[in-house]
């Protein structure tokens, strides 16, 4: 089954679902093969990987998790130069919150024919960074201003507009290392208009904040900057998960 109809079938049980998400300029080396046995023993659903900047790793990478787990790794490039063909998906994200035409549709055309020769399955994913904060590494890069925490009418309506464009997805991100995640207010605003999957990043540290973000309609929660420092906190988030 593709992982677009994994999580559409999830989302019609109720069942809710947790995404690790590792940086290939990050995770190398023994921190590499520590976070490997840890996800092989505290499986999430999927395992998204990409980051910001170069992604130069980001075959090594995959290569490890493919080779030791079973579940699906999906890349979550930052641009184009880091498409790699080996993923079992890939969310082809689109800044619909930004400005910068190069994030809203320049990377995609570079990396157009490499993705179609690859036969990757592709989820067209509307991507809105929302304020978390602090200056996100994908503010920085992309030059686009997030939307701000409390413009929840703004959030809703660009979410629509991704939806209303033939998005499959939605993804708000709080940014990589944001103080805060995204408000519940804004993840139930949003969710209560769109027919489309709810992915929620940017901020999750604790418990709490995950727990907050699924009651409030997230489908799709993912992790990522903790477990660079907490690798083993993705057994406390996916006993959250489990309870839903």
């Amino acid at each position: 089954m593709s992982v677009y109809k994994t999580i559409i079938r999830n989302i019609s049980v109720g069942k809710k679902m947790l995404a690790a998400l590792l940086d290939p300029d990050v995770f190398t080396g023994e921190r590499l093969k520590n976070i490997v046995e840890i996800l092989r023993c505290y499986q999430p659903d999927f395992v998204f990987v990409g980051g910001s900047t170069s992604g130069v790793s980001m075959e090594t990478l995959i290569g490890e998790l493919k080779n030791v787990l079973s579940i699906p790794v999906v890349l979550f490039p930052g641009n184009a130069s880091q498409f790699v063909p080996s993923a079992d998906a890939l969310l082809n994200i689109s800044l619909v919150s930004g400005r910068n035409p190069e994030y809203l549709i320049g990377q995609h055309v570079a990396a157009a024919m490499a993705i179609k020769n690859s036969r990757i399955e592709i989820i067209p994913t509307a991507y809105l960074l929302i304020d978390g904060g602090r200056v996100s590494s994908t503010e920085y890069i992309s030059n686009t201003r997030p939307v701000p925490s409390d413009r929840i009418s703004i959030a809703v309506s660009t979410a629509l507009a991704g939806e209303q464009l033939g998005m499959r997805a939605i993804y708000l991100e709080a940014g990589s290392g944001a103080k805060n995640p995204v408000s519940a207010q804004m993840i139930a605003a949003v969710k209560q208009q769109i027919s489309i999957p709810l992915i929620v990043g940017g901020g999750i540290h604790t418990v709490e904040q995950l727990d907050s973000a699924i009651s409030a309609g997230a489908d799709l929660v993912v992790v990522g900057n903790i477990l660079e420092t907490e690798p083993q906190k993705i057994a406390e988030f996916k006993d959250i998960i489990v309870k839903y």
